[in-house]
């Protein structure tokens, strides 16, 4: 009976092994992989949400002060007539 303990503990003990070397295997690919896609993205000229906030900000203030100088321009032509 024994015998079959010890059996049975290093079965244990060789299974929680392997799974601490899954899990090691698991984190590194995983380390590995964000260190490729890093590389990659930085190696594309994407820009940052940031500067994609500010751009759009921009954007956005010129399109209202087009509106703000179209309506200027028709109400000055309106009063030319």
């Amino acid at each position: 009976m024994q015998t079959r303990n010890k059996i049975m503990e290093d079965i244990s003990q060789l299974m929680t092994n392997a799974m601490g070397v899954a899990q090691g295997a698991k984190e590194e690919a995983e380390t590995a992989m964000k260190s490729l896609m890093d590389r990659w993205l930085a190696d594309r000229d994407f820009v940052t949400r940031d500067e994609f906030e500010a751009v759009r900000a921009m954007a956005q203030k010129a399109r209202e002060e087009n509106e703000a100088l179209k309506a200027r321009i028709a109400a000055l032509e309106g009063k030319g007539k």
